[in-house]
């Protein structure tokens, strides 16, 4: 089969070698503008996709794609039902980045509680070297133990990331979708983020959780409250987040996704110079090992197709 990857630069840091050993026709584009979609895929059995839009006008022109990998979890950026009107199947990927989004998870919390990214600064900036004492400190300090978490969705990634809050000495409180009823094991979610320290999300981007976190869920948020998101841009409404952390309704934030992505100069998340915001640029997924494992999955994805076998279908 003739595969054409559309983005490699978001997967190039892993080995394509499970792909080549399916197909020894592949070829590559470091990325692909909208306006190039239909002509990069033309002639291809195979696309690969991870944030590239293939929507309802470039599939009705691709006749002789047959199948598009999303090499992700999400499935936002394909049209699906204008896939499955054109006979073309399509698959993701899930599960393969947990571990990264764990760790970075967390990364992200120590940092906004134990203020690391400041005291490094301050060694950068001679601040240490001038210190009376052993010690400079600048910045305070907090333990993770005997805080409580509140989990904004419980997938594979909220389970694992439970896990690992247990074991910090965490206490988990797993939130309920928004206006659903309470099941067993879970609380409200205006009572999750009322109670939570730490409010980490993990829910997809859909219909019902765009701006899920805005003005109001902020208003029920404890002052010393920090928020951690690590799923989707558009999950919290960014105006909202930079007023809150403005007016210091919440002690702080970091955020590894935004509603538009590269980041825009008018972001108001980009625009805020408070020192109470962490922003990396949408990186928890992307360890090496979890790039080996996307790759080695759209693999799998792409010999079970072949073989006539629904293996992740979307």
């Amino acid at each position: 089969m003739k595969i054409v990857i559309l983005d490699y630069a978001t997967i190039e840091n892993g080995d394509l070698l499970p792909l080549n050993e399916i197909s020894s026709h592949i070829t590559t584009f470091d990325n692909t503008h909208q306006s190039q979609v239909v002509e990069r895929c033309d002639g291809f059995d195979v696309v690969i996709t991870n944030k590239v839009v293939i929507n309802q006008d470039a599939l009705s022109k691709l006749n002789t794609v047959k199948l598009i990998c999303i090499a992700a979890t999400g499935t936002n950026n394909v049209d699906l039902v204008a896939a499955k009107q054109q006979d073309i199947a399509v698959t993701n990927v899930a599960g393969y980045s947990t571990a990264s989004v764990v760790q970075h998870t967390f990364a992200l919390l120590f940092n906004l509680l134990g203020n690391t990214h400041k005291y490094i600064a301050d060694c950068k900036n001679g601040q240490w070297q001038q210190a009376q004492h052993f010690c400079f400190l600048g910045h305070p300090i907090n333990e993770v133990a005997g805080l409580k978490m509140a989990l904004i969705g419980y997938g594979d990634l909220g389970s694992a990331v439970a896990k690992a809050a247990s074991a910090f000495g965490i206490e988990v409180l797993i939130s309920e979708r928004k206006n659903s009823p309470v099941r067993e094991g879970r609380v409200a979610f205006e009572e999750a983020l009322k109670h939570g320290d730490i409010i980490s999300i993990h829910c997809p981007l859909n219909d019902d959780t765009k701006n899920l976190i805005s003005t109001n869920e902020f208003t029920l948020m404890k002052p010393n409250a920090v928020l951690i998101n690590t799923a989707r841009g558009g999950i919290v409404n960014e105006s909202a987040l930079a007023n809150a952390l403005i007016h210091k309704k919440i002690a702080g934030a970091a955020i590894d996704v935004l509603s538009k992505e590269p980041a825009e100069a008018s972001n108001p998340l980009i625009q805020y110079k408070g020192n109470n915001l962490l922003l990396t640029p949408h990186i928890a997924w992307a360890s090496r090992q979890s790039i080996s494992r996307l790759i080695q999955q759209i693999a799998l994805n792409i010999e079970a197709f072949q073989v006539g076998q629904i293996r992740n279908r979307v």
